[in-house]
């Protein structure tokens, strides 16, 4: 077990020493904000840092007799979850400007409410339309691994505060792949849960019909606890599934056995890079997996969801696009702006091929459990690169970053990505892929991974 008041230190590991008084929350909320400290001129993870918040929060755990399954756990979120007394950034400019949260956020208050401490909100692609976590308005987070390199995005201070340490847990969003990219590239395992099946309740949007919220952490055991703490039906969310809490955790010591397992070829077996391709061979190994199964019109898929993605996103812009267009990062304004151009009869189609899609990649459930699949076509490329090479092709990184992960949520299917530490260079992620509702099945294998020593997670 690590120190508690350590980078090293896992949630599950902070919250059981807590409950068991071997350490004060007080005193690990202190070590934290020193991290934050420390790193920040590195990494550049946080706009916000809550200290006297987190602090007053540390004293209220160390004075309760029920701290909670996530007692004195730091975490920290993406700019775009509204924080009580603080604009909505979402990674703008134009948000900055804008009334203060009077509430926190629905998934802050349920992880508060099983014990956590909330210490600040962490930078991120401008209004989520990015897959490199850089940012004209606030600067670039940095990979801890490799200071020089991308996070990837849109979730780019949850990944740089995760892998360096300054927090053992953080919230992101994905909607084409904003928890996995940055989870690939920064060596993290993280969480894409069902469409529906977190709240998004006081969340900034960016494309309703395909936003997911959800953890990034360090180790399996991590993402089962953060998740099963904010799971549960939300009124105020109209897409919010009404299914109870199901409980992943106890669980995890199951392992793979009984679980049908395949590999993801065709689409997902090229166009990346040699890397991608050998952290899914090294995870397909350690499973004794050798089936391949081939997702039908993956491709289309992925260029369905950049069409609904352009379109809805464009309008929900359009008024900061007439009255402030030179507030906007220019990448993601000349996205917007073209998004605004595309006929709606395409929107209509895409949404259609939608529907079609998802029935036949569901009918692949009948037959396997998890499907497995690269998460990035590649480690992380420079800051300030724009274009790289995939499969031999010259493509820009932008939008290419996440290749392998739009086809997956463009029908809201839930992913675990799991870490691979490579001995000569950077880490690489593999997305576990189940059938909707299925989370417990990813996360078993991610610990089963986890304990075989084929997936980890320590901190840069």
């Amino acid at each position: 077990m690590s120190d508690p008041l350590s980078k090293a230190a896992t949630a599950g590991e902070i919250a059981h020493a807590v409950a068991t008084h071997k350490v004060k929350a007080a005193a690990v909320v202190d070590a934290a904000l020193k991290r934050i400290e420390a790193a920040e001129p590195t990494v550049n993870a946080f706009t916000d840092i809550l200290a006297e918040r987190a602090r007053k929060r540390a004293a209220e755990i160390d004075a309760s007799k029920h701290p909670g399954p996530l007692a004195g756990v730091p975490f920290a979120v993406k700019n775009l979850f509204d924080i009580e007394g603080l604009p909505t950034r979402a990674g703008s400019k134009i948000n900055n400007d804008g009334p203060k949260a009077a509430r926190d956020g629905a998934l802050i208050r349920r992880l508060e409410a099983a014990g956590a401490i909330l210490v600040g909100g962490l930078n991120m692609g401008e209004y989520a339309y990015d897959f490199t976590g850089e940012n004209a308005h606030y600067g670039p987070s940095r990979n801890p691994h490799d200071p020089s390199r991308m996070t990837g995005g849109s979730s780019g201070g949850s990944g740089a505060a995760v892998a360096a340490g300054e927090v053992p847990l953080a919230l992101g969003s994905d909607t084409n792949g904003s928890i996995r990219v940055p989870s690939s590239l920064c060596g993290l395992f993280g969480l894409k849960p069902t469409y529906g099946r977190l709240s998004r309740v006081g969340s900034f949007p960016f494309v309703d019909s395909l936003d997911h919220l959800g953890p990034i952490a360090r180790s399996s055991e991590d993402l089962a606890l953060s998740f099963d703490a904010m799971q549960g039906p939300d009124p105020d969310d109209p897409v919010c599934t009404h299914m109870p809490p199901d409980p992943t955790l106890p669980h995890l010591a199951e392992g793979i056995e009984g679980l049908r397992i395949a590999i993801a070829g065709d689409y997902f077996a090229k166009g990346g890079e040699p890397e991608a391709f050998e952290a899914v061979a090294a995870v397909a190994r350690a499973l004794d997996a050798s089936n391949t199964v081939v997702l039908p019109q993956a491709a289309a898929a992925r260029a369905a969801a950049y069409v609904i993605t352009a379109i809805e996103g464009a309008q929900l812009h359009l008024p900061r696009l007439k009255t402030r267009p030179q507030d906007f990062d220019p990448d993601t304004r000349e996205r917007f702006m073209a998004g605004a151009l595309l006929p709606g009869s395409w929107y209509v189609k895409a949404q259609r091929f939608r529907r079609h899609y998802r029935a036949n990649v569901l009918k692949l459930f009948n037959e396997v459990d998890v499907v497995l699949a690269p998460a990035t076509p590649c480690t992380a490329p420079r800051l300030g690169q724009v274009m790289m090479k995939l499969g031999g092709v010259e493509l820009p990184v932008r939008a290419n970053l996440g290749v392998f992960t739009q086809p997956i949520s463009f029908i809201g299917l839930p992913v675990v990505v799991v870490p691979l530490q490579r001995r000569r260079g950077l880490p690489i992620g593999v997305q576990l892929i189940v059938r909707p509702y299925n989370e417990k099945a990813a996360l078993r294998v991610a610990a089963f991974l986890e304990k075989q020593g084929v997936a980890s997670a320590p901190p840069a």
